[in-house]
């Protein structure tokens, strides 16, 4: 009997021995392909930060996408996607590599860029200017790291191909646009995404961080990021002159009982372990010192991360907005107008804890441990949760990629400033590392996922 345990533990050990011999091989293919990729990759980032594109108009951006997806081999469709405006075009782009049987799998990069004036001082710097839908002239720089992101991308896919011996299925290669207005990738899916190209068996995201130092990932199981909500509210009075209040109803004093009262709902209506967010983002009223106008409009932005927990607030900021409007005798005609904005709602984003526990193993290995952070969950929005579609029946993973240089964190520390943040004038990653921990972390993910 001893013998035998011992000859059982001799070849467990062997396979042990020679699963770890597979990995540090591919290890080292992964970390050789970067390094070779990683110069090119630098200019195209360079390219891409220096040519930013606002939501919505991606034409350049998307080609360049589609032109990388190509040479790598990949059967490729541009435009692809449908908005519900019928004025906007969609510059999705969907390209597809296909190695045998096996799982699909779905990489997204974004591609779009903000309205934001770049401060950063680097050479490469935007000096965008354009149009805004409104005939306004706004700068345009990639303020949240996108250009990384799309660099990155171009890395893995290039990584990939050259690695097709080591992975079987279908890898389905999204270049999204319009991720910074939140309707991008529903307008791919409502396009027809999966009906065209096929139901994934996962679905990987990532995206750079302002506070995690670079050469590591950060993740989150569960919820990461929030259910985003806009809300428009127009409380209506009866205007009148500034001197006889009393012949008036005051939109403006009701506005600002409201405000107070709908922060009620996160103190006194909500479960405190579930987050909620409640913020009024901007009020406009009156035109001038003495006169009470007719109306306020507020616009507010609500986060949450369950479902139910949504509904709830929604519907709590609905009827404490016309409750405070009947007590301050509001005749019914008058009552407030509270509109949702359902083409503006991005779902929560969930970290499928199976597919993260799974994918944080290979990373620790390929990495190292040290080199994996647990990161809170943001009430910031993400629209990659729509591709694992309201029910999360497709399990999906939206990673963190470190991007500031680690003696910056330590310097503003210890000043006890704030670093920049996403969408900061002043925030650029640190490129060469950045865009290298994408490449190895997206390209680990799907080798451990579609491996033979």
């Amino acid at each position: 009997m001893t013998s035998m345990k011992i000859c059982s533990l001799s070849i467990l050990s062997l396979l042990i021995l020679a699963g770890a011999d597979v990995f540090a091989q591919q290890e080292q293919s992964v970390q050789k392909i970067v390094e070779g990729e990683l110069p090119s990759l630098l200019a195209i980032y360079k390219d891409i930060h220096s040519h930013p594109e606002l939501s919505w108009y991606e034409e350049k951006t998307s080609a360049l996408i589609a032109k990388e997806l190509r040479a790598a081999g990949c059967e490729v469709t541009e435009n692809f996607g449908k908005y519900d405006k019928p004025n906007l075009k969609s510059y999705g782009v969907v390209g597809i590599m296909k190695n045998g049987e096996g799982p699909t799998v779905l990489v997204r990069t974004d591609m779009d860029a903000l309205p934001v004036e770049e401060e950063t001082g680097l050479p490469y710097a935007s000096k965008v200017v354009t149009k805004n839908d409104e005939g306004k002239d706004v700068h345009v720089a990639h303020a949240c790291g996108h250009d990384a992101h799309m660099a990155a991308f171009i890395g893995t896919v290039r990584a990939l191909q050259q690695l097709r011996n080591e992975w079987q299925g279908t890898i389905m290669f999204v270049g999204q646009p319009a991720e910074e207005v939140g309707n991008g990738a529903r307008a791919l899916l409502k396009g027809g995404l999966y009906n065209r190209f096929g139901r994934p068996n996962f679905a990987l995201g990532y995206h750079d961080s302002a506070f995690l130092e670079t050469g590591k990932i950060g993740i989150c199981e569960g919820y990461t990021y929030a259910n985003v909500d806009s809300v428009n509210i127009t409380v209506r009075g009866v205007g009148g002159h500034g001197a006889y209040p009393h012949k008036t109803k005051d939109p403006i004093v009701l506005s600002a009982e409201i405000i107070n009262a709908l922060q009620t709902i996160v103190s006194r209506e909500n479960n405190p372990i579930d987050p909620v967010v409640v913020t009024v983002g901007s009020i406009h009223g009156g035109t001038k010192h003495n006169i009470i106008p007719d109306e306020v409009k507020m616009q507010l932005t609500v986060r949450t991360y369950k479902s139910d927990v949504r509904d709830r607030v929604l519907a709590a900021i609905d009827r404490i907005t016309k409750d405070c409007a009947t007590a301050a005798g509001i005749p019914a005609d008058r009552a407030p107008i509270v509109e949702v904005l359902k083409d503006q709602f991005t779902p929560a984003t969930y970290n499928n804890p199976e597919l993260t526990k799974r994918l944080v193993g290979v990373w620790k290995k390929i990495l190292g441990a040290e080199n994996l952070e647990a990161t809170d969950p943001t009430m910031g929005g993400e629209d990659f949760s729509e591709y694992s579609l309201p029910d999360h029946s497709i399990p999906a993973c939206d990673f963190w990629i470190g991007a500031v240089d680690p003696a910056k964190i330590t310097e503003f520390k210890k000043a006890g400033k704030e670093l920049p943040s996403l969408h900061s004038s002043k925030f650029a990653p640190v490129p060469e590392p950045t865009i290298r921990v994408g490449i190895i972390g997206m390209t680990a993910a799907v080798l451990e996922l579609m491996k033979r």
